[in-house]
């Protein structure tokens, strides 16, 4: 795990590596152990290292041979050992024992096809010294980040968007179709983020950068859903519990110690049950707790953690957060709408006193159906009977309801189509809710800029199986956009690396060949992974209703955070910015002092008012500019 940086001008000019070296400063979290540059024709590529395979000798950059092509690797090659067999029976001579040189000698085989061989999270750079291009490429799923800007005198890059905002002439200006976004769906598009002109590249996607040409970006995977029913229900549940065992035991490769995130869900016990069957030695536990019962995962942890053997270990989370937001904030690269980010970073910080690594349970509810929102649009698809001449004028009647009030939601989501009925559910702040929040100026800002919602990919899927039509919208936004950030940044910043085995592509590939009611039948969610795990995780776990990773921030909120939010939202400094309206915040704040659950509106609030302090304000020394002269 690591964090990469680099420039590459399009004319040929020399980049400084000091310039590059600043970029990687602002990423020392990513990778505490070891940093190194190189530089080329018109290029300079770095890394920060968080040292898991070869310690001693997995120093990046890594080179070819003769030193003309060279890469940086943020991430994991799982089938790293496969590969370099093949690739020494090619006649290649490797100098380390690391996944990172493996990359090298695929690229010299393969050129951008390399990507097709690999099985592992990652993000990665590889610069070709022969023909000045540079080769970018971001893990099937999005498990790894990477940022990027392109202008006419250079293609930068990064693996996180505060290293850019160190270059000459980026600043902090705020994208207002990425702020409409996050008002919306709670996280920054899939493509843009919230400072404009910084991009983000798409999982499953790479980047290749050519002098006097502009970059061009191509897909090399997705998920297709095609349902396969040759086979009985029970040898495809044995077959998921082969791909699970494997995917477990990739990633318990490590020349550090491994623990694993526990929550007491079915995934995450499912994956500490596969670890303790196939670790060497016993494993270690971490989860975060409250003292509000409603929200405790400790009891279900404890269960799992005893059935396993595991070193347990466990925090309770204190509403004053005080001393931790800002630098939350800071890690978070931009605003930020999920909650959970909170605890994911505190048991982030409680597993880095023991680890380096850790396993999740992260993707298993998009793979096998686990939401309960697909239960509720399971139920709703008979609402397609309703004709669309009736579905308009309830659409109406519900905007000229008051908002809040009784069954305005439910006139709304009558009016709306099957995917749209989808979308909207997951909307945070529908259009009416936000031209009320916002100052007409920022308002006008955020409808002038298109927004990326998957819309036209929904509505294409759709028609044939719907629910692989809403997976295939959650495995794509909300999965990397808010899941999979959560988990990198908030373990990133305790330079922990988190694996994800429920993601492994070829798990993807084979789940996405399940018939419908393998993954949803009933009101029972995941059927099939529950089938599978029934022999591995306590019964008690199979049995317990799902509950998702939340914070009790509306109690917070009524309570020990009230301060805090008044402070940050109704601020001078606030105000100035000129960006939300005091009367609507201060509405919303009374609301939800008085029963109405608010707290995710609030927190995204604050977190976009946090992120313009620490970005835009203080302008702390990870934001200087650095001269490339």
């Amino acid at each position: 795990m690591c964090g990469i940086a680099g420039v590459v001008t399009r004319d040929g000019a020399p980049v400084a590596p000091r310039l590059v070296s600043s970029m990687l400063e602002a990423l020392r979290h990513r990778g505490p152990d070891d940093d190194g540059t190189v530089t080329g024709s018109g290029a300079c590529l770095g890394m920060r290292r968080l040292a898991i395979i070869d310690p001693a000798h997995g120093h990046q950059p890594i080179g070819s041979e003769d030193g003309s092509v060279q890469a940086v690797l943020n991430g994991e090659i799982y089938n790293y050992r496969e590969l370099r067999k093949r690739l020494l029976l090619a006649g290649h001579r490797f100098r380390t024992q690391s996944d990172t040189e493996t990359l090298v000698h695929l690229y010299e085989d393969h050129g951008a096809g390399l990507v097709e061989h690999l099985r592992g999270m990652f993000c990665f750079a590889i610069w070709d010294e022969r023909r000045r291009t540079l080769l970018l490429a971001r893990d099937r799923l999005g498990v790894k980040p990477l940022y990027y800007l392109e202008d006419g005198r250079r293609l930068a890059f990064a693996s996180e968007l505060k290293a850019l905002l160190r270059l000459p002439g980026v600043a902090p200006e705020i994208d207002w179709g990425a702020a409409a976004h996050l008002f919306a769906s709670l996280t920054t598009p899939p493509t843009r983020s919230i400072v404009r002109g910084i991009r983000k590249l798409l999982p499953g996607h790479v980047l290749l950068a050519a002098p006097g040409q502009p970059a061009w970006i191509a897909p090399y995977w997705e998920v297709r859903f095609a349902p396969d029913r040759s086979r009985p229900p029970a040898e495809r549940v044995e077959e998921l519990k082969s791909l699970l065992d494997e995917s477990v035991r990739l990633r318990l490769v490590s020349d550090v110690p491994v623990g694993a995130f526990l929550s007491g869900g079915l995934d995450s016990s499912a994956v500490v049950g596969a670890m303790a069957r196939l670790a060497p030695g016993p494993i270690r536990t971490f989860t975060i707790g409250f003292s509000e019962p409603e929200y405790d995962e400790r009891p279900a942890a404890r269960l799992v953690a005893r059935a396993f053997g595991t070193e347990h270990h466990e925090l309770v989370l204190d509403p004053d957060l005080t001393g931790e937001i800002e630098t939350i904030a800071w890690h978070l690269d931009e605003p930020f709408g999920d909650s959970s980010a909170i605890p994911t970073y505190m048991v982030s910080k409680l597993a880095s006193r023991h680890v380096k690594v850790v396993l999740t349970g992260d993707g298993g509810d998009e793979v096998f159906a686990g939401y309960d929102r697909y239960v509720v649009e399971a139920q709703r698809q008979r609402l397609r009977r309703i004709p669309a001449f009736l579905r308009r004028p309830l659409g109406r009647l519900a905007a000229a309801l008051p908002p809040g009030m009784r069954g305005r939601n439910l006139l709304h989501s009558l009016s709306l189509s099957g995917p749209e009925r989808y979308l909207d559910a997951g909307t945070l702040l529908r259009g009416d809710a936000q031209k009320r929040l916002f100052r007409p100026e920022a308002h006008a800002a955020m409808l002038r800029e298109d927004t990326e919602t998957g819309r036209a990919g929904l509505i294409e899927r759709w028609g044939g199986d719907w629910l692989a039509a809403a997976q295939w919208l959650d495995l794509t936004s909300s999965l990397p956009l808010d899941i999979l950030t959560k988990v990198d940044r908030m373990s990133m910043a305790h330079s922990v690396e988190a694996r994800e085995p429920l993601l492994d592509h070829r798990l993807i590939e084979w789940a996405a060949t399940l018939p419908p009611e393998d993954r949803l039948r009933g009101t029972t969610t995941k059927w099939i992974f529950r089938e599978a795990i029934r022999d591995l995780v306590p019964p008690e776990i199979l049995a317990r209703p799902k509950r998702g990773f939340a914070v009790p921030l509306g109690r917070w909120f009524r309570g020990r955070l009230d301060g805090t939010l008044r402070d940050l939202l109704l601020s001078r400094r606030s105000r100035e910015r000129g960006v939300f309206e005091p009367r609507e915040v201060e509405r919303l704040i009374v609301a939800h002092e008085r029963g109405r659950p608010l707290d995710l509106e609030l927190w995204t609030l604050m977190s976009f008012e946090l992120w313009c302090r620490v970005f835009q304000d203080a302008g702390p020394r990870s934001l200087r500019e650095v001269s490339c002269a």
